[in-house]
Formats: C-alpha cells, sequence, structure tokens
C-alpha cells in the first residue's frame, strides 16, 4: 500500500517526531509507516486521516494485485 504521509507532513513542516507526538506514536512507527514497511491499524489510518482533515483514500493508496 502506497501513502501520502510524508508529502503532507513536510507540506505542514512537521518533522516526524513533531507529527508522532501529534498521533501519538513513535517517531519509528511513522518512518516505517512512510517507508511502506508497516501498514497502519484502521484505527490509526482514521487518526492520520483527521490530522490532515481528508478521507482516508487520499492518503493511503491500495493497489490491487493481478491475482485477484
Amino acid at each position: 500500500m502506497k501513502n501520502r504521509v510524508e508529502e503532507l507532513r513536510k507540506g505542514r513542516g512537521l518533522r516526524q517526531e513533531e507529527f508522532a507526538k501529534a498521533i501519538r506514536v513513535s517517531r519509528q512507527t511513522v518512518s516505517s509507516i512512510e517507508n511502506g514497511r508497516y501498514s497502519p491499524s484502521l484505527e490509526l489510518a482514521f487518526t492520520i486521516s483527521d490530522f490532515f482533515g481528508l478521507p482516508i483514500e487520499e492518503i493511503f493508496i491500495w493497489e490491487r494485485s493481478d491475482a485477484q
């Protein structure tokens, strides 16, 4: 799953540490989400969505695999 978290965070002029504190996770979690190594829980995805004031679909991009 791709996401726009880094782009949106930087657009607000926030460091990872600041953003992590605002959404109550570790900086490492933010880094992992931004690098695509970790998919957030639905609850965390909603928290991020609320923070940016955007629908989840505008932040997290689901790419269907051809195997379906």
